[in-house]
């Protein structure tokens, strides 16, 4: 499988009216690392698990996560895009 995974905290923090700087209070995170989240490829596990603890959602919340390719049942591989809320569907 392959995955598109992208960092939202920045719109989370919006749709809260919660600013990077209180955010940073709040969490003992630097404002400027809270400011990189978004632009990271990489997250140190602490902060993870600081944020989302923060927020009250899981880590996978803190990011949109699609799915680039996958198998079907009859061994038939598709590439395209297949959001990770509808492989859960799928999967049920």
């Amino acid at each position: 499988m392959y995955y598109s995974v992208t960092p939202i905290l920045s719109k989370i923090l919006k749709e809260r009216n919660i600013t990077q700087s209180e955010f940073a209070e709040l969490t003992g995170i630097s404002q400027a690392t809270i400011s990189r989240f978004d632009r990271s490829s990489q997250h140190l596990d602490m902060h993870l698990v600081i944020i989302s603890r923060a927020l009250d959602l899981s880590i996978e919340d803190l990011f949109t996560i699609i799915e680039q390719g996958w198998i079907d049942d009859d061994g038939q591989i598709y590439h395209g895009v297949k959001k990770i809320s509808e492989i859960k569907k799928d999967n049920k």
